[in-house]
């Protein structure tokens, strides 16, 4: 894949980000603890330098343009479908992107963590041939990498939130099932820059690392009502919370609203592409706040006497899951009781 792309525009307002190194805050530094603190309690977002993952990403977009460029009969033998499953691949248009069901501009493919941990024996759900046929050589080595950074950062937060430790990491065990997964996102150039390619949501899981070369992203900072773009820097991941780490902080750790829209200025003539890893809970892991292992989760949630919405009811985390994808499909929305005007669940915590 081609890696030269037309610049950022100048003249296009972004919202800035803490840049976070990585290696220091494995090294336990205590400046940069604190700085990805900073950002993961105000924000929810924050550039990650040093990671170590540049190669197997190039690696990871190489494959990634390959299986987008199979015919789409061929893709769709590997579709996703509509009962929750996440793994596999989603052609564009088949999800909403906001209340009204405007259907979404984006194609990608979902790679689980549950089938990468697995090869070679037979997983969930079987991948395109460029895709199995480089397991070995750049799906695993991708997900080793991400899985290790998420890794480190969840251990930093579970001590920052005072939890005992292992706390977050049992509920994150690498060999249990879980929506993990990896996703390579292609967006076809568009000349039409307001039209949203995927709708406002929160992320489902723990912890995002995203990937990306063109600019797209955009943030809705808290108490505006302004979506701003986030502006890719070279070398770096754009990394966030997820609502999965919100609801065990109490609300402490931040999962903010973000959409992705067309590149702006010269970029929009590019096809954009994106990859990122989430890192989610094992399927039978309950989603709620880690009140009684935290006294500082306790106290943020008894001070404003509720969870901001984040309860959600003894759900485990693989019931939830499978509930927003459901969500997100057209032909589910189609065949929903709930009428267009239904709280439109990408951008809900708990969900109806």
């Amino acid at each position: 894949m081609a890696r030269d792309f037309p610049p950022f525009p100048d003249d296009i307002p972004t919202h800035p980000l803490l840049i976070v190194d990585y290696e220091k805050v494995k090294n336990r530094d205590q400046d940069e603890i604190e700085k990805l603190w900073e950002a993961a309690t105000k924000l929810g977002f924050w550039y990650l330098r040093n990671h170590g993952c540049s190669e197997e990403a190039d690696r990871m977009f190489d494959l990634g343009a390959d299986v987008m460029a199979l015919p789409l009969s061929e893709k769709m033998k590997y579709e996703q479908g509509n009962d929750g499953a996440s793994a596999g691949y989603k052609a564009a248009g088949a999800n909403a992107v906001d209340a009204t069901g405007e259907p979404d501009l984006v194609e990608f493919l979902n790679v689980s963590k549950d089938d990468v941990l697995a090869w070679p024996r037979p997983g969930k759900r079987s991948y395109p041939k460029p895709a199995t046929d480089r397991m070995d050589s750049t799906i695993i080595p991708f997900f080793r990498k991400c899985m290790e950074v998420n890794a480190v950062l969840l251990g930093v937060f579970e001590e920052k939130l005072g939890l005992p430790s292992g706390t977050l990491a049992r509920r994150h065990l690498d060999d249990e099932p879980s929506g993990s997964e990896a996703r390579i996102t292609c967006t076809p150039p568009m000349k039409d820059t307001e039209r949203v390619a995927i709708g406002g949501h929160t992320d489902f899981g723990s912890l995002t690392v995203l990937f990306n070369r063109l600019g797209g992203l955009q943030v809705l900072p808290p108490g505006s009502d302004h979506w701003q773009y986030v502006k890719p820097l070279a070398g770096h991941a754009i990394c966030n919370v997820g609502d999965a780490l919100t609801i065990f902080s109490g609300g402490i750790l931040r999962s903010n609203l973000h959409r992705v829209l067309p590149p702006p200025g010269s970029q929009a003539n590019s096809q954009r592409w994106s990859l990122a890893y989430f890192t989610r809970p094992g399927n039978s892991v309950l989603l709620q706040p880690l009140m009684d292992e935290s006294s500082m989760i306790s106290n943020a949630v008894n001070t404003v006497g509720e969870t901001h919405g984040l309860v959600t009811g003894g759900q485990t985390a693989g019931e939830w899951f499978a509930r927003r994808i459901k969500n997100q499909r057209l032909d589910n929305r189609k065949a929903s009781r709930y009428s267009p005007s239904y709280r439109w669940d990408l951008i809900a915590w708990a969900g109806p």
